[in-house]
């Protein structure tokens, strides 16, 4: 029972126009929860869309709730954008360039990452790769070296979602009934992902194509599950589609400005609950001997880990190489290799993932969505709790 009384009209009209643009780009809808004969999967014609959208614009504009009228704002627009994309650009026959397409679709710039900053990354990993010989083979051997068998994936999983899961409900109460399942898959663009499936429920896939490592694990359970995706969709989903009646946050969006707020919490997710200290001990400590793996080599690729964030622009800076300046792949995948120090199989699932068509712009949420939420709350602009409950905007997340 909602607590407040719905715009029906107006989150009804916001649905049909999503699944009506899902109809076109499958995919474009992340996950529905909401009334199912919102649900029209009839393939409309583009026009109709569009003048559906210019309508839900004037009808957002009237909105009396101004939080509600700024995360409405800049979806719409999104959508807006995605309806050009699909039909032949812009009202004046103009083509959006791939600049415009990540605004227009996300409300960031797609921002390029300094080489240098690349650069220094390399110099420290220098001093802390065991071995020698090249960056990426160093950096390759010790990645294999702390891989978890697939066999063993869940297993170690399982007391890292627990902990995880009791910091987070420490945070802040955790709606009755949610939970997620886990299932691990194959032929992914992606190393993970939630979905999100209505009622506090979600699943979440782990792609096995790369290793899985178990330094990465925790972050990946926090990002996918406690207290990132799956908690945000769980804790949104109760305090804003059913208090509020705000029955848009019941669709989930893969192309909009929520995504980068998403990605923004996901990305900032396990640091949330967990300062490194406390992660650094428990992956050289309990999990390495669960996982049954040399605690000197996780030290190293934690040490290692920390220069490597660093490099998280560069699958961005790859992606503007690629639909921006219009180079060939073979330049982007050496660009990969070289700046990222990704081994050949790594760049290619890494060009997977941003040569594909719903995810070519979704990449700078990751890099954006995570730098601007860590500065808005270091700044004290809004709380990680905040976060997970409020429809914030990255325009809301700006110094």
């Amino acid at each position: 029972m909602s607590s407040a009384a719905p715009s029906s009209t107006t989150a009804e009209a916001y649905v049909r126009l999503a699944h009506g643009i899902d109809a076109h780009m499958p995919g474009f809808i992340d996950g529905y929860g909401g009334p199912p004969q919102w649900a029209d999967t009839e393939v409309r014609p583009l026009p109709e869309l569009l003048a559906q959208a210019e309508h839900l614009a004037d009808q957002v504009a009237c909105e009396p709730d101004a939080e509600r009228q700024r995360f409405l704002k800049v979806q719409v627009r999104a959508m807006q954008t995605m309806l050009w994309l699909l039909g032949d650009g812009l009202p004046g026959g103009e083509q959006l360039s791939y600049e415009d397409e990540v605004r227009g679709l996300y409300d960031i710039a797609p921002l390029h990452t300094p080489e240098s900053r690349f650069e220094a990354a390399h110099a420290v990993l220098e001093s802390v790769l065991p071995g020698s010989g090249g960056l990426g083979a160093r950096l390759d051997l010790l990645r294999g070296r702390v891989a978890v068998p697939q066999s063993d994936i869940l297993r170690v999983a399982a007391p890292i979602l627990q902990e995880l899961r009791a910091r987070t409900a420490r945070l802040l109460p955790l709606p009755d009934g949610e939970d997620f399942s886990i299932e691990l898959v194959r032929d992914k663009p992606w190393g993970g992902y939630n979905w999100p499936l209505g009622n506090f429920r979600s699943r979440i896939d782990i792609n096995t194509d790369l290793p899985v490592l178990l330094t990465a694990l925790p972050d990946l359970m926090a990002h996918e599950g406690y207290p990132g995706h799956h908690t945000e969709h769980a804790l949104k989903e109760l305090h804003l589609s059913r208090q509020k009646g705000w029955q848009e946050h019941s669709v989930q969006l893969i192309n909009a400005p929520e995504c980068v707020v998403s990605e923004g919490i996901a990305m900032n997710a396990l640091r949330a609950v967990m300062d490194t200290g406390e992660l650094g001990d428990w992956l050289t400590g309990d999990l390495c001997q669960l996982a049954g793996l040399d605690a000197g080599d996780v030290a190293a690729m934690l040490a290692a880990g920390r220069a490597l964030d660093d490099l998280e622009g560069v699958p961005g800076n790859a992606a503007l190489l690629l639909h921006q300046e219009g180079r060939h792949e073979a330049e982007v995948l050496d660009y990969l290799q070289t700046y990222g120090l990704s081994s050949p199989e790594r760049a290619r699932q890494q060009l997977k993932f941003i040569g594909n068509t719903n995810f070519r712009a979704y990449i700078f949420t990751y890099s954006v969505g995570g730098q601007l939420v860590r500065d808005a709350v270091q700044r004290g602009a809004v709380t990680f709790a905040q976060l997970l409950t409020r429809p914030l905007t990255p325009g809301e997340l700006v110094g």
